[in-house]
């Protein structure tokens, strides 16, 4: 019940609370979007209440124990001390929440189908502990309508009304690991609102802790072009990827006509080919467009090839392999491979969707002997795409000289790639890690 001035509605109470920044913050999910959203909005002098299933998360971050690569360590330990941020497993925290933030994974099944197993776990949970006055925020990518169509109706089934007694709003997570220029704050920020006064709150809201904030009429426009921004980017790498592959055939460096094309000033956007795309983002996101295209009896026939284009690229890569080592009268079965790299990217710790695991996989189906090293990916555990869990092994100079091929693909940014040339036999290289190096004749780039 309000007690305030007897006019004072839930919406106006609720943005006091924000533009005053004495709002109880609630994030559920403490993962790469989760936690440094958090840690702005306590930066920004809310008080935050992080929530995770995963306890182990939830102890560390009240420790003031940093996990993710994009946090500063000494910020998330004096936002803990001072007790602006705290985690639980507790979904009853949340009931004094003024905003629930949504920041659980949106994957695929194993049938390339969206999985809103998260999504709806959460919500069944929100709903039973929501009250008046709150707002809920949902930045998990997924498809267009998700917000309206799947979590709005169980949100509704509290009893309280949308645009009055609660408020709803798909805000995406832009996050790029990684990335030494853009982070949480100085990324603009697309906000949706269910109705006109929802999108206000949850305008209000990120404003206080994001530099930009850019308002749009519906969550579907603002989940539409978060899928967009990613389909765009896997487009252009598929495209580029079958450029590699064309200039295998052709017996030419696609590194080099790349170079060559990149020096024109204007018209074009140089993207990089590679062993495939990974991640939460680029190798799902078309998938949930063409997927909800479906409803539309609409064919997306160029995403779709270039999602199957990208699926293509690890094949490549042990072909390439294949190949390379026939050339030295060796077999790969039998044989002794290290993968340099087992994240998606390079200088992060994130091997989800990772082209390298594909490539590893493959390998092993061919009979070799499989092993990587990654000083950010310590131990890939079982998960839907890979079965087993495997462990990096030390680099060392022995280790390299014991392989009949080295792959390269993830580019971390401390290997001496140098000296792993000096010291293996062959290195098939699938991120032009050796570029200073073209030439060697233990090399053989993508």
């Amino acid at each position: 019940m309000l007690t305030n001035h007897p006019t004072t509605t839930y919406y106006d109470r609720l943005m006091d609370r924000l533009t005053s920044r004495t709002a109880l913050i609630g994030v559920v999910g403490l993962g790469y979007v989760g936690l440094p959203l958090a840690v702005e909005h306590a930066l920004a002098g809310f008080s935050v209440i992080g929530l995770d299933d995963n306890l182990s998360k939830v102890e560390r971050v009240n420790r003031g124990e940093n996990y993710i690569p994009d946090v500063d360590s000494n910020t998330l330990k004096a936002l803990t001390r001072d007790k602006r941020l705290k985690a639980t497993g507790d979904y009853q925290a949340l009931t004094e929440a003024d905003v629930i933030i949504i920041c659980v994974p949106t994957p695929l099944t194993t049938n390339k189908e969206p999985d809103l197993s998260y999504i709806l776990a959460v919500a069944d949970k929100v709903r039973k502990i929501m009250r008046p006055g709150q707002l809920i925020a949902l930045e998990s990518t997924t498809y267009p309508g998700t917000t309206e169509e799947v979590l709005q109706p169980i949100l509704e089934t509290s009893g309280l009304k949308i645009g009055e007694e609660f408020f709803l709003a798909f805000s995406p997570e832009r996050v790029n690991p990684g990335d030494p220029v853009y982070k949480t704050r100085n990324t603009p920020k697309l906000v949706g609102g269910v109705t006109e006064k929802c999108r206000k709150v949850a305008t209000a809201l990120y404003q206080q802790s994001i530099t930009q904030v850019i308002p749009v009429s519906s969550p579907r426009v603002a989940e539409l072009s978060k899928v967009f921004e990613n389909t765009y980017r896997a487009v252009n790498i598929a495209l580029v990827n079958e450029l590699a592959l064309l200039c295998d055939r052709m017996q030419l460096d696609v590194w080099e006509v790349l170079e060559a094309a990149g020096t024109k000033p204007f018209g074009i956007q140089i993207f990089q080919p590679g062993p495939g795309v990974g991640g939460h983002c680029i190798p799902l996101d078309p998938f949930y467009l063409s997927w909800k295209a479906r409803e539309y009896d609409f064919p997306t026939r160029f995403i779709e090839l270039a999602g199957e284009i990208n699926l293509r690229m690890p094949y490549f890569v042990v072909d390439k392999v294949t190949r390379a080592m026939n050339a030295r009268k060796k077999a790969i079965n039998g044989s002794k491979i290290l993968l340099l790299g087992i994240a998606y990217k390079k200088d992060i710790d994130d091997e989800r969707e990772s082209p390298a695991l594909k490539v590893f996989e493959l390998l092993e189906q061919q009979g070799a002997h499989v092993e990587f090293h990654d000083p950010y990916v310590p131990v890939v555990k079982p998960h839907t795409f890979f079965s087993r869990q495997i462990r990096s092994v030390e680099l060392t100079q022995e280790l390299l000289e014991s392989q009949d091929c080295v792959v390269i693909t993830t580019d971390h940014s401390c290997i001496d790639y140098e000296w792993v040339v000096n010291h293996s036999a062959l290195v098939v290289d699938s991120r032009n890690a050796t570029k200073k190096l073209a030439g060697r004749d233990n090399i053989v780039r993508l």
